[in-house]
């Protein structure tokens, strides 16, 4: 992360919000070096922060699902992987932010079409089904980091909601949520620090 070409970006801290540490890198490169780099992250989502003892954290699992989990293999396993276990148990909003860089910045990296871009991935990964809506972007403006700054929504897909702006010359953040799980998600932007980090 410390050699690639930009700052990522992440959702407000908050409570409801748990921010799990894996991150999606995708990049691309020519004889020159990078041209573009994408870096996603996922978030646990606690609808009840106060009590995670609370049944309504549980993520709606079918019955071979949570019976893999519970299941205990017959070999040692690391704690990350025990903890990563443990953590689908709970809602996770998959690659719910994605920063874009991109080393020669035009047309393709519009802030609408990158938002597009991220919200077709996730539909793509976690709602083929719902493939096929009209992906309508429309004006509004975002926090990115206590500052309001102009942005593009999507607001018309039944299931998720999106939004993104461009942060610098060179970088687009974008979000795809859940609609269903927005009353429990502050939807504004800051710059990422490494779970668990100080200051």
């Amino acid at each position: 992360m410390r050699r690639l070409p930009l700052t990522v970006f992440g959702l407000v801290e908050q409570s409801s919000l748990e921010d799990t540490g894996a991150l999606n890198i995708a990049q691309g490169s020519d004889s020159a070096g990078l041209t573009d780099v994408a870096v996603s992250l996922t978030y646990t989502l606690w609808r009840n922060p106060g009590d995670r003892s609370d049944p309504a954290n549980l993520a709606d699992l079918d019955d071979e699902t949570r019976a893999a989990l519970d299941r205990e293999p017959p070999y040692p396993r690391p704690q990350w992987l025990v903890d990563r276990v443990q953590q689908l148990r709970y809602p996770q909003l998959w690659e719910a932010v994605r920063t874009t860089w991109t080393r020669d910045p035009g047309q393709d990296d519009d802030p609408a079409q990158v938002l597009t871009e991220h919200l077709e991935d996730v539909l793509t990964n976690r709602y083929a089904e719902e493939r096929g809506a009209e992906l309508i972007g429309q004006h509004t403006t975002v926090e990115v980091d206590d500052a309001t700054v102009d942005a593009v929504e999507i607001n018309t897909h039944p299931l998720l909601y999106a939004v993104g702006a461009r942060v610098a010359a060179d970088t687009v953040v974008t979000a795809v949520l859940p609609r269903s799980e927005l009353p429990c998600v502050d939807v504004a932007f800051a710059t990422r620090r490494a779970p668990g980090a100080d200051g």
